[in-house]
């Protein structure tokens, strides 16, 4: 059973988007991945900071440092009912509110466009939100098109505040994932946002401890070099690839750098925690009919030019 507890205390760092680009089917050695993060941990050999890149090329940022949880099996803070938050929208990637009160809600995903589509039309940004300013490890994730393509995902494990946190990675996800050119004017219809919190951190007793599907993981492994490595899926990534748990770890290391055959006495050195996250998607097309309703029933602060969107 996994043990909770903090992020271990780590420098600040950065690192890349957690998405799978393709779905490569992976044999049993992991010799083949696609869309991942990976760092090099502080004081290990290589000196400052790098993002490993490999096949598809994969950087960006994160920043890692101790993740506080609150009791049980609740998430680092609860919403705060008198801070102002919006009611969620309709949840249009087909999740159904559960007892569960969940933090993330699709106008966290607004918020994201919104942000977007000032910057890439040079106006000014837009106002602060309403909903909850609790810190949270967030990312942000940009796909395109009827297939959902990858167009963009990178955040942070550090817990920021939402509103300076989510308006920091929707422009580094749009802009800087060296995987992908910088999201464009021309490409808003198309685009889809996600926007996942992250929660429960805990330390698995082994790399099997874990469930494809509900935990997204990070692991951290001493590579052929000597060098401490760490490499992170967000829990939709494996079953999206429709991988394995082995085909997932072995993606994990290859997109960390490591060369030399996996095996299975290797993969038994690996230390993995694991994670849950709150996820909420929303169209372009849906965030403008949200805010078009919410301007006219006076229930929003419409970022401001609003009468510029199309």
């Amino acid at each position: 059973m996994g043990k909770r507890r903090c992020v271990p205390p780590l420098e600040p760092k950065l690192a890349a988007g957690c998405c799978g680009v393709k779905k490569p089917k992976l044999s049993g050695s992991g010799t083949h991945s696609h869309g991942n993060q990976s760092t090099t941990v502080p004081g290990s050999s290589s000196g400052p900071l790098q993002n490993h890149q490999h096949v598809d090329g994969s950087s960006g940022r994160e920043n890692v440092s101790d993740l506080t949880l609150g009791p049980g099996n609740s998430p680092i803070t609860r919403m705060n009912p008198a801070s102002g938050a919006l009611s969620p929208l309709p949840r249009p990637n087909g999740t159904a509110n559960t007892a569960k009160n969940l933090v993330v809600t699709a106008e966290m995903c607004c918020y994201c466009f919104d942000v977007l589509y000032c910057h890439l039309y040079g106006f000014p940004q837009p106002r602060l939100p309403r909903f909850t300013n609790d810190p949270y490890p967030l990312f942000v994730t940009w796909k395109t098109g009827r297939d959902k393509r990858l167009r963009g995902c990178i955040g942070t494990f550090s817990a920021m505040n939402l509103h300076s946190g989510l308006r920091e990675y929707t422009l580094t996800s749009a802009l800087k994932d060296s995987r992908f050119p910088p999201l464009t004017r021309e490409e808003l219809p198309k685009l889809f946002c996600s926007v996942s919190l992250l929660t429960n951190f805990e330390d698995a007793s082994d790399y099997l401890d874990w469930e494809v599907g509900v935990h997204g993981i990070r692991i951290e492994f001493i590579n052929e070099k000597g060098v401490k490595r760490t490499a992170t899926y967000l829990p939709e990534v494996a079953k999206e690839q429709d991988w394995d748990q082995i085909q997932t770890i072995d993606s994990l290391l290859r997109k960390g750098g490591f060369k030399a055959p996996i095996t299975s006495e290797f993969r038994k050195t690996i230390k993995l925690t694991r994670y849950r996250s709150e996820k909420v998607t929303i169209s372009y097309a849906e965030y403008i009919a949200s805010r078009q309703h919410c301007f006219q029933n006076g229930t929003l602060h419409a970022p401001p030019l609003y009468n510029h969107y199309s």
